[in-house]
């Protein structure tokens, strides 16, 4: 007997399996039109690879995976291509996405089927391609690419959930008794692909009959089937992980860093089909509940719009809404023209005796119900209050993306809070800041990439200039002539330039400069200009006696002025015409002539004369 472990918290909700769980898998009638979304995994929406206009086959592929995080998309059905662009698709914001559309003509003609028959031969890459390509994905609600979940090799524990723990969906249920081989051989394809240590199958054992079959196909493998407690969420990939194992997959890690990987039983169903049938993903089963005349499981092909589901099952005329998957996790349809996708498990006709309104909400007693339910362990108060004031910083060091959103703590809240509606706004604001973060910096990236390409050009042209520069000096440069040579004939030219600029330059100093003829002539003329004025002044002035010594003093003061401004004046005029550039000669020695000096000390006496004069006749 194996041991079980126990998760924090859980909450026992009315099942109300028995709805649908009763009857066998029925197969609706074709609908008139399919509406096959683009974007029904995780990762990048597949590529339309057909035409408005083209007639396509049932299984034939419409969408090629877009990268590694992708999968194909084939048509549930034979038929015309209408449209390829946005449509209504199953989606709480009732947002619009890329979808193709495809008129049925009845007739459901398929390709030929092309299975992985080497498969066990065949490489580990090979297979998983294949399956990308056949568009198998996660149908436990991830709905995750199963090709990369199927890279993870070594394991020590392959869990298989069937534990559908959620009330009113039973699909798993009815897969599971009516097809449990097609279950097993799947998971044999699983794990011959990562080679775990264990494989557990773990179903509630609220669901008997499904235990017992999956036991019986099981008999002859190392496959055990694990009942566990009824308890909701222990359909949650860590809550189940903990009951089978006894390990806590901690925030921030995967359980594959712990050697566990879980799949659901819908996806290794799909995974046999795809490879040993070669069927692609056309169609899954999916539950119809609620108040409906006929609920029940059905086969419904991918792209199906959920009012012709809803009218054949015969939905009540007192219908509130449809939810799409459990009461607990779902949520309302805002159209019901959106077709089934790949991660369509349930849906609920609402009526207000299966879901009367909700009381209206009152403030947080804080109570503590919502913790002791808890399975992630959190304080779901605090996160309330956290989310209510945009506290997002808080909220995320609470742990608020360790939440799964399975709904305990609002199904417990005695004030009627929509805590998990809280916690949803939370997410979104913090994922729109990083994503807004996210371009800031490729923004950021983008202009530092182009400053660092404008300067690599800046210098790249630099080096071309310089090259070119110097292949033209290399062409003119003679024969035979060496780096040294040009160096020195350079220097040689430069300096034979500067020296006949400087040549220049004396010449002109030279010819500006006045002879001492010139200034001796100008100096006898202000003389005699000087004497005429005294005579004229003498003429109308009598003269007057004064201070011999004064006046003595004044002309020898008046003597030596003059007497320094024309050795000045000389010095000047012959330093600049023996100048030479060539040869540099010292400055000469002031030389005035006996003719000059008289003619200085004479105007000097008459200048002493005229201003003794002037203050004798003050």
């Amino acid at each position: 007997m194996r041991q079980l472990f126990k998760f924090h918290g859980g909450i026992h909700p009315p099942e109300c399996k028995d709805l649908s769980s009763t009857t066998p898998i029925a197969m609706p009638p074709l609908p008139a039109r399919f509406v096959v979304p683009l974007g029904q995994h995780l990762g990048n929406p597949a590529k339309a690879c057909v035409t408005v206009g083209e007639r396509v086959l049932t299984g034939q592929r419409i969408g090629e995976a877009d990268g590694r995080i992708s999968a194909a998309v084939h048509a549930p059905g034979a038929g015309i291509i209408r449209a390829i662009g946005p449509q209504a698709i199953a989606h709480p914001s009732g947002l619009m996405q890329d979808c193709i559309v495809i008129d049925s003509d009845g007739s459901d003609q398929r390709i030929a089927l092309t299975p992985l028959t080497h498969w066990q031969d065949a490489g580990d890459d090979e297979v998983r391609t294949f399956l990308r390509d056949m568009g198998v994905v996660g149908q436990g609600g991830a709905v995750f690419p199963t090709s990369l979940k199927l890279g993870v090799s070594e394991l020590d524990t392959l869990i298989v959930n069937g534990a559908e723990c959620e009330p009113f969906i039973s699909c798993d249920d009815r897969l599971m008794r009516e097809r449990a081989a097609d279950i097993v051989a799947g998971i044999a394809i699983a794990a011959a692909l990562m080679h775990p240590r264990e494989v557990l199958i773990g179903i509630e054992d609220n669901k008997p009959e499904a235990i017992a079959a999956m036991q019986a196909a099981c008999a002859g493998t190392r496959f055990e089937v694990v009942p566990i407690p009824t308890l909701y969420p222990s359909g949650g990939a860590k809550q189940l992980i903990r009951i089978l194992t006894g390990k806590e997959v901690p925030h921030g890690m995967r359980s594959t860093d712990m050697g566990v990987q879980c799949f659901n039983v819908g996806t290794l169903y799909s995974v046999k089909r795809a490879i040993i049938d070669g069927e692609p993903v056309i169609s899954r089963i999916l539950t119809l509940s609620g108040a409906l005349a006929r609920p029940c499981n059905i086969e419904a092909r991918i792209g199906t719009p959920f009012s012709h589901l809803l009218d054949w099952a015969g939905m009540a005329p007192d219908n509130t809404g449809v939810i799409m998957g459990g009461p607990m996790m779902g949520f309302d349809l805002p159209s019901l023209e959106a077709g089934v996708s790949k991660a369509s498990n349930c849906l609920i006709a609402k009526s207000r005796t299966l879901f009367p309104p909700r009381p209206p909400a009152l403030p947080c007693i804080r109570c503590g119900e919502c913790a002791g339910v808890c399975p992630a362990q959190l304080q779901p108060m605090d996160l309330y209050w956290f989310a209510k004031a945009k506290d997002l910083g808080r909220a995320q060091e609470a742990h608020l993306f360790d939440c799964i959103e399975c709904g305990a703590c609002s199904y417990v809240c005695p004030s009627q809070l929509p805590l998990v509606d809280f916690y949803k706004f939370a997410k979104d604001e913090i994922w729109a800041a990083e994503r807004d973060k996210k371009a800031a910096d490729r923004a950021r990236m983008r202009h530092d990439f182009r400053q660092l390409r404008l300067t690599r050009e800046k210098a790249e042209k630099a080096q071309r200039l310089a090259a070119r520069a110097a292949a033209q000096t290399e062409a003119a440069t003679p024969a035979g002539t060496t780096a040294s040579e040009d160096k020195a004939a350079a220097i040689r030219a430069a300096m034979a330039r500067a020296a006949e600029k400087k040549t220049e330059t004396g010449e002109q100093a030279v010819k500006a400069a006045p002879s001492d003829d010139a200034k001796r002539a100008a100096i006898e003329a202000a003389m005699e200009r000087a004497a005429a004025n005294k005579a004229a002044r003498e003429s109308a002035v009598s003269t007057s006696g004064g201070d011999d010594a004064k006046r003595a003093a004044i002309e020898a003061a008046m003597a030596r002025a003059a007497a320094r401004k024309a050795a000045q004046s000389d010095v000047v005029t012959t330093e600049t015409v023996t100048a030479s550039p060539a040869a540099p000669a010292p400055p000469a020695k002031p030389v005035i002539d006996e003719a000059k000096r008289a003619a200085i000390e004479a105007a000097m006496a008459r200048a002493a004369a005229k201003k003794a004069e002037s203050k004798g006749q003050d």
